[in-house]
């Protein structure tokens, strides 16, 4: 594989999963909530959308399913943590355990009992629509997927930062950072967090559709992880981003991703075993954790002595 095909597939990968770090982002780095239903909402929106194509519907529809899908578990989620007081780690590991028996029902249900979805030769938002008169190659590289998958993410964002700005999204920022400030201002930060949680959990399903309609295989375990990507995505963003004043968090978050998947990419040039992939995961973790508390000690410090 030759460099400009590498660069290709690191873009590619860090775009599709990008949607799954913006959804994080909005649970973990405004909400402040550790959700990890994340892991269950992420094939829940890739098994919808496939079934959907399956049954002769139009990619682009089965994604706003996919999506509806995602805000359904999100919000059940924002429920169990402010209607019935649970905690936010347990609310969202009772959601994923519910959702692996969902999952597992919906597959099996659209596949005839099947475990794996496959959509090989289906219409996808990849070769379909709009997507057919965007040029397939450029210099002998496939190329139509890389521009469909950067508008897909780029309007997302814009969206997604329209929305920030309105006043229910300042009300979620507010809700995050302070929710005494929220109940001051006679509002239910409860109904914030249900909205947040929704809206994140709706991102990582549609993030679930998007990579499934390009592997066009989907199976149930494919979320196992995906906490652990998106939270480490999120953090790579924001600290290695943090300095460049002209960024919106949400590119940060876009960029975070591709070098958290350019990382894991180097690893396969390198020839490590696809079976430590998930190790590599976890360790990359650790080392945006600490990258990101080493500039906050930095930061602090800095503070201290202009001070």
């Amino acid at each position: 594989m030759d460099a400009l095909n590498i660069i290709k597939v690191v873009l590619e990968e860090g775009l599709k999963y990008a949607i799954l770090a913006l959804g994080v982002y909005m649970t973990y780095s405004i909400l402040d909530f550790p959700d990890l239903s994340v892991d269950g909402t992420m094939p829940l929106g890739a098994i919808l959308s496939c079934i959907l194509i399956i049954q002769g519907f139009d990619p682009w529809v089965s994604l706003i399913v996919a999506f509806a899908g995602g805000l359904a578990a999100g919000c059940l989620t924002g429920i169990l943590h402010v209607k019935l007081k649970l905690e936010p780690l347990l609310s969202g590991i009772l959601v994923y355990t519910l959702l692996l028996s969902v999952n597992l029902v919906l597959i099996k249900a659209g596949t005839g009992g099947q475990s794996v979805a496959s959509i090989f030769g289906k219409d996808t938002i990849f070769n379909s629509a709009a997507a057919n008169f965007l040029p397939q190659a450029v210099g002998g590289i496939n190329v139509r997927k890389l521009i469909v998958l950067a508008i897909f993410v780029l309007i997302l964002k814009i969206i997604m930062d329209i929305y920030l700005k309105t006043k229910s999204g300042m009300l979620l920022r507010a809700t995050g950072s302070n929710q005494q400030y929220v109940v001051m201002l006679a509002r239910n930060p409860g109904m914030s967090k249900i909205l947040g949680l929704a809206i994140g959990n709706g991102l990582a399903a549609v993030s679930g559709a998007v990579i499934g309609q390009s592997t066009e295989t989907v199976n149930t375990t494919m979320g196992v992880g995906m906490v652990v990507f998106g939270l480490s995505s999120v953090i790579i963003g924001l600290s290695v981003f943090k300095r460049a004043g002209f960024m919106k968090a949400t590119t940060m978050v876009i960029f975070g991703t591709i070098i958290y998947k350019a990382c894991l990419q180097i690893a396969v040039v390198i020839g490590l075993p696809s079976e430590y992939n998930k190790a590599l995961m976890a360790v990359l973790f650790v080392l945006a954790l600490v990258f990101s508390g080493t500039l906050k000690e930095k930061t602090k410090k800095r503070r201290e002595k202009s001070a």
